[in-house]
């Protein structure tokens, strides 16, 4: 079927025709009023971004453990309205602002790590106060060993006080500023600070070491000076700023190299001034770098360990969304609301034309449902929805003949319990009545009776079973040409009674073997044979043969029809139904291939018109449904059942007036010696 035909056509026509309506109507709409609110709320977005970062990064310079992170962790979250999380660098969990119950999960990037020994340029709201250097990384508020106790934050205080009045008694603005370690300083304000120079104002006792940052001091130069001698270079001090060089190494004439506080001179000695020492690039790139990694090791136990720092949005999302102005999202709904508007347009048109034909089958369907006749819908054109229509008039003509043979097996099944019970009960009555002897003839005419009801019970009951699926296999090796021997010799009495010859034959001696519930293959050919032998006159004769399917030069075929009549048969088996099978014969198979037992006979034959019905339940040959040379009318049928069951077919071929052929084709196994 061409695609403009069909309703998949038609459909995809007018999804095509509604998307290029939508994306042209939103396309232009949306990237003129969208650029500029992602450029604002991305700039937004950084700023909130290193404020939280630059919190959680003075906590961690502050803090020796995260610890009692989780609260500021939530206030931050409520501030901007983002999910902030913080996990170790193996991602166990320290804080989380989600309020789900299972929160989402985070992204495999974090969006910084947070480490006060080495800050992320880009994102810290650096300072330019507190010791630091300008190529270390160090957070400025980890301060460490050098913060200073109560007491001497109160001294160098009152020092910073006086010293900050005699400036502004002198006419420069001044003012205190307290650094992270609480060690105070003297900012001047206005951008003269040299004026101070010119001034009586002293502050060499503010700049002094105190005691605690002296013995934080002295342990840093050891640190450093012990990687100085690790790469084979001289020791130097430093002073509470961390500098090196001639101005902290060379003492001034009545002065101590460090000054230190008025109560310290007294206890230490002054030592003797040193000749000036001499630094090259290279020895202060070494000094700097081995600066750094002291202060990273003397600041390790003060500080928090890393940590992973997640920013994104409560449902997981890294990159939250922003909202548009008013103006905007009145645009952007009008053009939505004219998509919408063509898209139930067209749906309405296309939906009509697809709905009418849907009802039609939806009323017979209910009609059905509702036990009326079955009817028709009118079928036109070739797409889908007529294809529909075609199968639901099929299914519905198929419903109708399934109908009438339900209707007819009843009917059946009627007739053929009612003729044995009519029978027991007439005898029964005339020997309530006295006109029958309770004789040895009388009892085996009432057993025959009963045998015969019993027998039509069973085969209705293992067709039942069978349809149903419950009937239950035995699957064992099975020798075809000894199973073909028993079945004759079971049924070579019968056969002589009727003057009719049996005769079994194998290809070349082979005996083919299958997988097979012996019991069952018994029970279908010799159903077979029973009805083989019923339709052949005197002195014909029923062959039983078995051979490979690998076909052969005496081909035989069994069709999907069928031949004979269903007129005799003992239990069946199980499998679904379906019509015969095609077949051959010829001298062998190959190992594994299909084996057909055929049993032929030189009776009358049946009819072509009557082959397609021999395997119906309760069909016979005779119309008149005599039981004088039929049987119950279901043996064919549980032969078809049996075939079907063990994963093979059953068919018959018929020439009228010559004889039949029935065929059983079963999967089968390598040929035995």
């Amino acid at each position: 079927m061409p695609l403009r035909r069909s309703l998949l056509g038609r459909l995809l026509g007018v999804s095509a025709l509604v998307a290029a309506c939508s994306v042209a109507a939103t396309a232009w709409l949306a990237v003129q009023t969208t650029s500029g609110a992602i450029r604002q709320e991305q700039g937004r977005n950084l700023t909130a971004d290193a404020r939280i970062y630059d919190t959680l990064l003075g906590y961690a310079a502050q803090n020796p453990t995260w610890n009692g992170v989780d609260a500021t962790v939530r206030k931050l979250a409520e501030e901007s309205g983002r999910r902030i999380a913080l996990t170790t660098q193996s991602r166990q969990p320290l804080a989380d602002s989600a309020t789900a119950e299972v929160p989402p999960p985070l992204p495999p990037q974090a969006s910084a790590v947070v480490d006060p020994l080495s800050v992320d340029a880009v994102l810290a709201a650096r300072t330019t106060e507190g010791q630091g250097t300008a190529a270390d990384r160090i957070d400025p508020r980890a301060v460490g060993p050098f913060l200073l106790p109560a007491a001497e934050r109160t001294e160098l205080r009152q020092l910073a006080d006086r010293h900050a009045i005699c400036l502004n008694r002198s006419g420069i603005a001044a003012d205190v500023v307290v650094g992270p370690s609480g060690r105070p300083r003297v900012q001047v304000v206005g951008n003269s600070p040299e004026r101070v120079l010119s001034t009586k104002c002293e502050s060499f006792d503010l700049d002094a070491p105190t005691r605690t940052e002296r013995k934080a001091l002295d342990a840093l130069n050891g640190l450093a000076d012990a990687c100085l001698k690790r790469q084979g270079r001289e020791g130097v001090r430093l002073d509470q700023n961390l500098f090196w060089g001639e101005d902290v190494s060379a003492a001034r004439p009545g002065q101590l190299p460090y000054p230190v506080p008025s109560d310290a001179r007294a206890a230490r000695p002054a030592p003797v001034a040193e000749a000036p020492r001499e630094f090259t690039g290279e020895d202060d790139r070494a000094i700097a770098s081995c600066v750094g990694t002291a202060r990273s090791e003397q600041l390790g136990s003060y500080v928090a360990s890393p940590a992973l720092l997640f920013i994104g949005d409560e449902g997981g999302a890294t990159v939250p969304g922003f909202d548009l102005s008013p103006a905007n999202t009145a645009k952007i709904a009008g053009a939505a609301a004219l998509v919408l508007a063509l898209t139930v347009g067209a749906s309405v048109l296309a939906g009509a034309r697809l709905v009418r034909p849907l009802h039609a089958l939806t009323g017979a369907a209910q009609r059905m449902r509702d036990g009326e006749e079955s009817a028709s819908v009118p079928v036109s054109g070739d797409d889908e929805i007529a294809r529909l229509a075609a199968a639901f008039n099929d299914m519905s003509a198929h419903r109708a003949r399934l109908e009438e043979q339900r209707r007819a097996m009843v009917s059946d099944v009627a007739h053929e319990l009612r003729t044995p019970l009519s029978n027991i009960r007439g005898w029964l009555e005339a020997a309530q009545d006295g006109l029958a002897d309770p004789d040895p003839a009388f009892v085996s005419s009432l057993l025959e009776e009963a045998v015969q009801l019993q027998h039509i019970i069973d085969d209705l009951q293992d067709l039942a079973a069978a349809d149903a699926g419950v009937l239950r296999l035995h699957p064992e090796p099975v020798r075809v040409g000894e199973l073909l021997g028993q079945v004759a010799a079971a049924h070579q009495a019968r056969a002589d009674t009727a003057e009719v010859t049996l005769r079994v034959e194998t290809a070349d001696g082979r005996a083919p073997e299958v997988a097979a519930d012996p019991v069952r293959l018994r029970q279908a050919v010799g159903n077979l044979v029973s009805n083989a032998v019923r339709h052949t006159p005197p002195g014909g004769t029923v062959t039983l043969r078995a051979y490979g399917g690998g076909g052969g030069a005496d081909s035989r075929a069994g069709s999907d029809s069928g031949a004979g009549d269903g007129s005799e048969g003992g239990s069946g088996s199980e499998a679904p139904t379906g019509h015969g099978s095609e077949g051959g014969s010829g001298a062998g198979s190959p190992p594994g291939g299909d084996v057909v037992i055929e049993v032929a006979d030189t009776g009358t034959g049946i009819p072509a018109e009557d082959l397609p019905y021999v395997f119906d339940r309760f069909w016979r040959a005779e119309k008149s449904r005599s039981r004088r040379t039929g049987g119950s009318g279901l043996g064919l049928a549980i032969v078809r059942k049996l075939a079907e069951a063990h994963g093979g077919t059953a068919g018959a071929t018929s020439t009228e007036g010559e004889g039949s052929v029935f065929v059983i084709r079963l999967p089968g196994r390598a040929p035995m010696p």
